[in-house]
This record gives C-alpha cells, sequence and structure tokens, in this order.
C-alpha cells in the first residue's frame, strides 16, 4: 500500500523534505503503526518520530487520533502541535 507523507513545520527541517510517497508493508494501517515504521527507518526519522516527541496527524486533511486507518492512496501529514505565528 503507497501513502503520500506530508512533513510540517520543525519536523520537515529535520527530515529535509516536505513531502514523500512511501510504499508501506504489510501491517501498517493506523497513524500511529505509521509513525513507529518512519521512526524505524533510523536516522532523521527515527529523532524525529521519537514517542516523546509531540506530533499531530491529519488523514485527508482532517485532523485525526493514532489509531485512525490509513488506506491506498491516502495523504498523511504529520506537524508538531503548534504550527505558525
Amino acid at each position: 500500500m503507497k501513502v503520500k507523507v506530508l512533513y510540517f513545520a520543525s519536523l520537515r527541517e529535520k527530515i529535509g523534505k516536505d513531502a514523500e510517497e512511501i510504499e508501506l508493508p504489510a501491517g501498517v494501517a493506523t497513524v500511529a503503526a505509521l509513525r513507529r515504521h518512519l521512526g524505524g527507518l533510523g536516522g532523521v526519522y527515527e529523532n524525529s518520530f521519537s514517542t516523546k516527541i509531540l506530533l499531530r496527524a491529519a488523514v485527508n486533511q482532517d485532523m485525526v487520533q493514532p489509531a485512525a486507518p490509513i488506506n491506498a492512496g491516502d495523504e498523511v501529514a504529520f506537524f508538531p502541535p503548534v504550527t505558525g505565528g
């Protein structure tokens, strides 16, 4: 299953890109599972998606909780709880 992942604010700065398409392994079907998967990629992803860091998420531009399901073709956005000024 392929999804588009968007990164905002300081998360975008840490990762060095604003978006990417990711092919998800079997079993990654929620926002929380996607976050764990991203953190498991190591490097800047490991730091950026640590469970100690508070992040908000949206699926197809709707704010969601970590247990929200994701489907093929979805757009999943991650961002710190406070963005902008």
